[in-house]
């Protein structure tokens, strides 16, 4: 397993930004496929973004799409997730995801290490 540790959460007016950054150690980062998704209250973890290994293939909700950018940097174990044009809507605990492998998935069930999450927040 690869153990994973976000930051750069917080508190953030509506139409700001924020950039999050998941650390990973323990494994060869470079052989995961790596996700966010997100938890608000009351509401189900849902997918927000995939990246494969390499970087070559990402994925979106349809909710983030074109506010949201995920990208990752191999040789710093790290994967980011830039989020711009921030909404209320937005606000919950985001998580960070690994699965081991070449093929990107949206799949919760499939992310075999998680992190401990951290909130974003977004007033209106």
């Amino acid at each position: 397993q690869v153990q994973l540790v976000e930051s750069g959460g917080g508190l953030v007016q509506a139409g700001g930004s924020l950039r999050l950054s998941c650390a990973a150690s323990g494994r060869t980062f470079s052989n995961y496929a790596m996700g966010w998704f997100r938890q608000a209250p009351g509401k189900e973890r849902e997918f927000v973004a995939a990246i494969s290994w390499k970087g070559g293939s990402t994925y979106y909700a349809d909710s983030v799409k074109g506010r949201f950018t995920i990208s990752r940097d191999n040789a710093k174990n790290t994967v980011y997730l830039q989020m711009n044009s921030l909404k209320p809507e937005d606000t919950a605990v985001y998580y960070c995801a690994a699965v081991l492998g070449e093929i990107v998935t949206t799949v919760e069930a499939d992310f075999g290490s998680w992190g401990q999450g951290t909130q974003v927040t977004v007033s209106s």
